[in-house]
């Protein structure tokens, strides 16, 4: 049983932990390998703190799944990121920045569940459409992103992975995709 809930200020090193083992499975072979392998748990926990992110006033919600009294899963949403800037958002459409759940859970509907009320949050927000990206290479996530009734639009982007040593930043392909809030 998952039960969904808004991030609380004590939540960030539970997020920072799925986000990273979701970035170390999910991103296997498609990612560089010494990047996620200097993923830290400790740090990703502390930019969400300096962020803000469990605060009010923060433009993006994010809602936890937990499972056992245990944080499983998480995804944020708010207004659409132009170029994937968070300084410069667009009010006319929703998106899901984030959606991430513990490799154990894939497949067991807690991502639905997630999407979902990520879904609902917009909705309640009033809008209508939302996007959200996904690296090209990654066919779980295009999967399931199909299955929950998005499709790509047609936009491209390139992310940047940054590597050690100065070296040039190796670039991703993203493809962005849209759907119906309410669907």
């Amino acid at each position: 049983m998952v039960t969904i809930r808004r991030e609380g200020p004590d939540d960030a090193e539970a997020v920072a932990r799925v986000h990273v083992h979701g970035w170390r499975s999910g991103y296997a072979g498609i990612m560089p390998e010494e990047v996620l392998a200097r993923l830290n748990v400790a740090a990703w926990a502390q930019r969400r703190r300096d962020l803000g992110t469990a605060g009010p006033e923060h433009p993006f919600t994010t809602l936890l799944a937990e499972a056992g009294g245990r944080v499983v899963g998480f995804t944020s949403f708010g207004p659409y990121r132009n170029n994937q800037d968070r300084d410069d958002l667009d009010p006319a459409y929703g998106e899901v920045v984030s959606l991430f759940v513990e490799p154990a859970r894939w497949g067991d509907g807690t991502a639905g569940t997630l999407l979902a009320a990520a879904r609902a949050g917009l909705a309640e927000r009033g809008w209508t459409e939302y996007r959200l990206w996904v690296l090209a290479a990654n066919q779980r996530a295009r999967r399931f992103c199909a299955r929950a009734g998005l499709s790509p639009d047609g936009e491209r982007a390139t992310y940047p992975v940054p590597l050690a040593g100065g070296r040039t930043p190796v670039g991703l392909v993203e493809l962005r995709y849209a759907g119906a809030v309410v669907g």
